[in-house]
């Protein structure tokens, strides 16, 4: 079974991958012009998009859980019908985006705070990229499905495509045109749909067979849509924590001043470079305990559960090594500003131990997922945030200062694995093999 963890981890790794990869790319082509202000238009710009997905990631979550159990009972019908679901509710989440932009717009940019030239350069990118929105759900939307279909190589190769399609475009349209943050913005809209039509095409050309079994009156089946909503609402809630715990996190650390937050903003790149590589055994499993859920294999479940926790033990000893023993090193690859440098060492120990604290939230996750255990999942956030991160906050952020803020993130973080532990076994182990 480690074989099979490594096949479905791998590639959704490598896929997570590029997704910072883009960003620093990106952020690399506009820094190479004349002025600053492009970095701060495609950084504002993309924030929103940031939000914007991060909301709709129940499209991927969800329809990964539910294919995956439709394939573990070997119930081709349900497994077409999720697949068809997904992309309907891609397509018209797309469409309402595009219709609200103008509301989005006026919320988006009272929300945040920019200089008026670079406000106007980020309103220019968004009125061009927003129209990537039905690609962008639709990708999310049948990537989950793929991983539900144990094939993680598909995302990875459409991630990868994608990238190179951006970052080819951007380059043209800025160095060869003589754009500025506008072609970085149409360079991400004709990836995004560059990437949708080759995922359509790995579909067609692996599983084109399954439309045979494509039973119209059972698209609407009024008890599979209900689950799939109260799923996908609970996915939704849990997500709003974890978007408001990082933005209150955020918006602390530059009440205390400039200097902190940004010594706070680079240090959580620490947890989130962990998370990437985290991440991609939890999309395993998803993968698999949706699958064992689905085929009601108590025994494998139990096995694939315990295989996934050790290698997040694995993964996270050398993390936390690195990060110990050379957390001031790695600071100067993500800056080169003294003062940031400085300020930030005394916080490297939060970060050295974020991987021994977080992996198991970031396993747990994958394994909610894949058995659509979406109550227990929300409720934990719930709790995570509202009772422990919010309240060790204030109590903390007195005596402690900074200290406190990072003590209240990994009180929040431990929260969850301990929760979803406590909550496992009538979360999770509720069938009979």
């Amino acid at each position: 079974m480690n074989k099979q963890i490594l096949r479905l981890a791998i590639p959704n790794i490598i896929s997570n991958i590029t997704v910072p990869l883009l960003g620093m790319v990106d952020l690399a082509i506009m820094g190479h012009l004349e002025s600053e202000i492009y970095i701060g238009a495609i950084a504002l710009g993309g924030m929103i998009f940031n939000f914007i997905y991060a909301f709709f990631s129940f499209l991927r979550m969800g329809t990964s859980g539910f294919t995956a159990q439709a394939y573990g009972e070997k119930n081709n019908i349900e497994i077409i019908l999720m697949f068809g679901r997904s992309m309907l509710f891609a397509l018209v989440g797309g469409l309402l985006i595009i219709m609200l932009q103008y509301p989005i717009d006026m919320l988006s940019f009272y929300l945040l705070d920019g200089s008026t030239e670079v406000e106007s350069l980020a309103r220019e990118y968004f009125y061009i990229r927003i129209y990537a929105a039905p690609a962008s759900l639709g990708i999310m939307a049948i990537s989950g499905w793929f991983i539900g279909m144990q094939n993680s190589r598909y995302p990875m190769y459409v991630a990868i495509f994608i990238n190179i399609i951006n970052i080819g475009a951007s380059l043209v349209f800025v160095y060869e045109l003589g754009m500025k943050s506008d072609g970085v913005a149409w360079g991400t809209l004709i990836a995004q749909y560059a990437g949708l039509i080759l995922s359509f095409s790995l579909f067609q050309k692996k599983y084109k067979s399954l439309f045979s079994f494509w039973v119209r009156i059972e698209f609407f089946n009024a008890a599979r849509l209900r689950k799939f909503f109260k799923v996908n609402t609970d996915i939704i809630i849990r997500t709003l924590c974890l978007i408001f715990t990082f933005a209150f996190f955020t918006a602390q650390s530059a009440k205390i001043d400039d200097t902190i937050l940004a010594v706070n903003t680079v240090l959580l790149q620490y947890l989130f470079v962990f998370s990437y590589l985290t991440d991609g055994f939890a999309y395993a499993a998803e993968a698999l305990v949706g699958q064992y859920t689905g085929s009601k294999n108590l025994t494998n479940l139990k096995k694939a559960i315990k295989l996934l926790f050790m290698w997040g033990v694995i993964i996270s000893i050398p993390f936390t090594i690195t990060y110990f023993v050379g957390g001031d090193l790695l600071l100067y690859l993500l800056t080169d500003n003294k003062d940031v440098i400085q300020a930030a060492s005394p916080y490297l120990f939060w970060i050295g131990i974020v991987p021994v604290i977080t992996f198991a939230a970031f396993i747990w996750d994958g394994v909610y997922i894949g058995a659509t255990a979406s109550v227990a999942m929300r409720n934990t956030l719930l709790i995570s945030t509202f009772a422990i991160f919010i309240p060790a906050y204030y109590l903390l952020n007195g005596p402690l200062g900074n200290h406190g803020l990072w003590l209240a993130m990994i009180l929040f973080m431990l929260s969850r694995g301990i929760l979803l532990t406590i909550f496992a076994p009538k979360s999770i182990f509720t069938f009979s093999s």
